[in-house]
């Protein structure tokens, strides 16, 4: 399953409601599970952005479909960058010309 890096920062609403933030994580978990997905990692940042989220999604679709979601509940804002695995990377580089 491919995997992606989700850069996430607040927004103004979800400061508003950082006590909520927890639960919105659950959900957005909940959300990955029901597309076929998981979080593989959750990590709270400081720097540029407010968090770091390591997933795998069936597909870009469905990768889409969890990332407008977020973005239509108001609280973060997303940046998703499609990564490769280790062994993946390994494939890419030996293939080659």
């Amino acid at each position: 399953m491919p995997t992606y890096v989700v850069l996430v920062n607040w927004t103004e609403d979800g400061m508003e409601a950082l006590d909520e933030s927890p639960g919105r994580l659950d959900s957005a978990k909940d959300l990955a599970e029901s597309l076929g997905g998981e979080v593989n990692r959750f990590l709270m940042t400081m720097g540029e952005y407010d968090m770091v989220v390591e997933m795998e999604m069936p597909d870009d679709a469905a990768m889409a479909t969890m990332a407008l979601s977020l973005g239509r509940g108001g609280a973060v804002s997303t940046e998703t960058l499609k990564a490769f695995t280790e062994d993946e990377y390994r494939d890419i580089v030996d293939g080659l010309p």
